[in-house]
């Protein structure tokens, strides 16, 4: 009976061993493994903490640097100085007004009441930053459109355009000559077509700005003849882009054909057909002009025949469609001065 109760007292020392000092093992329990993962999120998350914490303090004090460094700016000559501070928090607290003056504002210098997915403090910044750039003088024109500034300086650029004018008639007059454009070279050698389009389109300006110039002074004071400046003038800005696009040969085939065929025309004094190429180079000859091929499940019937050259590239952009406005314009004006023997080859 005694050696019993000596082995059961010596199991119960051997498992109360065990649970001080657990022996090594290759199994694991589902709690020890969730114990352990929470543990592990835990110490994560005390050390994400104690980051965040050191990051929003480090900020607060370079906020508190820069509020004590900023009375020793320079003060401001604007009405509203506090406005100016860039690293201040609340950068609109100065500027305060309410909705209705906001929108009086904005639609006195002729600006948008509202932008796409505009905050009312966003639209309150922007105003501020209107009044900033007037006040140094940037935008004292801001809201008008280009006709009206081409209007209200027309003088000054008419001058300008004169003296531009006399230096440079002789060099186009020796680039381009009284050659015609060859409409053969559009598939022999499209790079020789593009500095033949490009002098003839400077000289027909220039020559478009000369006659500008040589009419009476009591012509040019009244309104149609200033309007009349102002479309030459306007008509130069469009047209500066397309010059570029000729200098860098980098224009689409079928404009460049359009345009060869416009000029072609135009050199021989057959307008007619020059508008008509200028139609097709404007709206194009599809019955989609806009490009719509497939509005439906079904397929259109001649679809196929949808070509390049039937696209209108006057819906392309606003640029191309401002210097093809301004195509027509050259072609009005090439017309008045130099009228076409056949009266039926005038334009409508």
């Amino acid at each position: 009976m005694d050696g019993l109760l000596a082995e059961v007292a010596a199991k119960r020392k051997a498992i109360s061993d065990d649970q001080v000092n657990p022996r090594p093992s290759k199994y694991m329990r589902r709690g020890e493994i969730e114990r352990l993962r929470e543990e592990q999120e835990r110490k994560e998350k005390a050390e994400k903490e104690a980051k965040e914490a050191a990051e929003k303090q480090r900020k607060e004090e370079a906020l508190a640097r820069k509020a004590s460094k900023a009375p020793s700016r320079p003060a401001s000559n604007s009405p509203f100085p506090e406005s100016r501070e860039e690293d201040s928090p609340i950068p609109e607290s100065s500027f305060n007004i309410s909705n209705e003056e906001t929108i009086r504002r904005l639609r006195s210098k002729g600006q948008p009441i509202r932008l796409f997915a505009e905050s009312d403090k966003d639209r309150r910044l922007r105003l501020r930053a209107l009044e900033l750039i007037e006040e140094k003088g940037h935008d004292s024109k801001a809201g008008q459109n280009d006709f009206k500034k081409a209007l209200e300086d027309v003088e000054s650029v008419e001058r300008e355009l004169k003296s531009k004018n006399s230096k440079g008639k002789k060099k186009g007059e020796e680039l381009v000559g009284e050659g015609v454009l060859d409409l053969d070279l559009v598939k022999t050698d499209p790079d020789k077509l593009y500095p033949i389009i490009y002098y003839a389109l400077k000289r027909v300006l220039n020559e478009w700005g000369e006659a500008m110039d040589e009419r009476p002074e009591h012509v040019k004071r009244t309104t149609q003849g200033k309007l009349a400046a102002a479309t030459q003038v306007q008509s130069a800005e469009y047209l500066k882009p397309l010059f570029k696009t000729l200098r860098s040969r980098s224009l689409p085939p079928d404009m460049l054909a359009r345009m060869a065929e416009i000029v072609h025309h135009m050199q021989k004094r057959q307008y007619q057909k020059a508008n008509d190429s200028y139609l097709r180079l404007s709206i194009g000859n599809a019955p989609w002009p806009i490009g719509v091929t497939m509005v439906g499940i079904h397929e259109r019937s001649a679809r196929e025949k949808i070509s390049s050259d039937q696209v209108a590239h006057v819906l392309n952009d606003e640029v191309s469609r401002k210097y093809i406005q301004s195509l027509k314009r050259l072609l009005t004006f090439s017309q008045t001065k130099y009228p076409p023997e056949d009266v039926s080859q005038l334009m409508g």
